[in-house]
């Protein structure tokens, strides 16, 4: 668990407190694709499932993530590239995530494609480059 004084894991400069434990904690709704992308980073750097499922389009969402099974991810960083609306209910973010498994490092690069239902945003899927 981040503590509240520490920098928050999303990378957005301000303190875990001042992010993303709103969304984490508190249940409070993301007001952009991109804040919801900043906290399911975070929620990825927690083991935060739950979360994740939560925040996940019911259209694609899986089961289940199995994140407490998996060889755990040492997430370094988050680089948004850009975070477009497309219209009130649909944005797109593309970010740039790094991690290291078993001491390797990996790069994630995706375009998600985020909704808005009745005043929530979802993570619905995304295009890895």
């Amino acid at each position: 668990m981040a503590k509240l004084t520490e920098p928050c894991p999303c990378g957005s400069n301000k303190n875990y407190s001042e992010c993303c434990a709103h969304f984490l904690a508190s249940n409070e709704i993301a007001p952009n694709a991109e804040a919801l992308m900043r906290s399911r980073y975070t929620a990825y750097t927690l083991l935060e499932e739950d979360y994740l499922l939560v925040t996940w389009h019911s259209s694609t969402r899986p089961a289940s993530l199995g994140l407490s099974k998996e060889v755990p991810a040492k997430w370094l960083g988050l680089d948004v590239k850009r975070h477009e609306l497309q219209d009130n209910e649909h944005a797109i973010v593309e970010f740039v995530a790094r991690y290291k498994v078993n001491g390797r490092a990996q790069r994630l690069h995706e375009v998600s494609n985020f909704v808005r239902e009745e005043g929530r945003w979802f993570y619905v899927d995304g295009q890895v480059d």
